[in-house]
């Protein structure tokens, strides 16, 4: 992508985030987020207002009349992004590659988490960190992030998850919350996914082209695997073939997913010929509702 642009897909990422923020997004973060950084201060007489949520039900009990809980601000939040820009994330089959929707969905959630007076940090890796800004605050700052994501030109190939959040781990206090966005093609990742969750709050988002879920019917072509450079020529034309390799994505979202479930991460599966903000918002006001 030329320089040229970038500035321009940077200038229309921020008018869309901001636009989004400012209408619904923002509440979302908002919600999913309260209770985060907060520790319990005392109970008091619930007042007309008061969301239920905050009932202490046993105090309630005790007293005969309701009674809420009340937090008081404990530290700032700390949101760290750690974005896959693997050789696999440039492929698009659509408008855009996987690594520009990283891009668009970094700025998403940074512009809600500066709204919301958070900290906003950012990790690119491939099979190792090559990129890493500390968290800060302002619109400048997530702009930066946007930036390094389109400008980013990888060194290496291959997908090193557990690097990347070892690395995290390493320089985020704890009770951070992490977003994970890749593609997640790679494998052995399970326990530093355990690990890291029990320390911070992990949220993974999979980011999945169309075609790599489906192959069309278009003749003899030559398949080239972004990491490892194999290349392959199979005939599309072959029913069985295209079964194939369709069970073999089904099997590997599976896989996916249940090493997710066995790590007790929540997960958000975006796929890039769909819009990425309702899956955002329905995960948001689910967890939110969790809260």
């Amino acid at each position: 992508m030329q320089e040229q642009d970038i500035l321009k897909k940077i200038q229309r990422i921020d008018i869309f985030s901001n636009r989004l923020v400012n209408t619904v997004f923002a509440g979302e973060y908002k919600s999913f987020f309260k209770g985060q950084g907060l520790t319990f201060d005392e109970v008091r007489e619930y007042q007309e207002g008061d969301e239920i949520r905050t009932i202490d039900w046993n105090v309630t009990a005790r007293m005969g009349q309701p009674f809420v809980k009340k937090y008081i601000e404990e530290r700032e939040l700390v949101l760290m992004l750690i974005v896959d820009l693997s050789a696999s994330t440039l492929f698009g089959s659509i408008d855009e590659t996987k690594a520009e929707i990283a891009a668009e969905i970094t700025a998403l959630l940074a512009f809600s988490a500066i709204r919301n007076n958070d900290k906003v940090g950012l990790i690119c890796f491939t099979n190792t960190v090559e990129h890493f800004v500390p968290p800060q605050k302002g619109k400048k700052h997530v702009l930066r992030v946007v930036r390094d994501i389109l400008r980013f030109q990888p060194k290496h190939k291959g997908t090193d998850i557990t690097q990347a959040l070892k690395f995290a781990d390493q320089i985020l206090k704890p009770h951070s919350v992490i977003f994970l966005i890749s593609d997640f093609r790679d494998t052995d990742y399970q326990k530093q996914l355990r690990i890291i969750n029990k320390r911070h709050t992990l949220i993974a988002i999979t980011l999945e082209d169309p075609r790599e879920s489906e192959m069309p019917n278009v003749g003899l072509i030559e398949l080239e695997d972004a990491e490892t450079g194999l290349r392959k020529i199979i005939d599309s034309r072959s029913e069985d073939i295209r079964n194939e390799y369709s069970k073999q994505n089904t099997q590997s979202i599976q896989e996916r997913q249940k090493t997710f479930i066995h790590s007790q991460v929540e997960s958000i599966d975006i796929k890039t010929n769909q819009s990425y903000v309702l899956p955002l918002i329905r995960f948001f006001r689910h967890r939110s509702l969790k809260n």
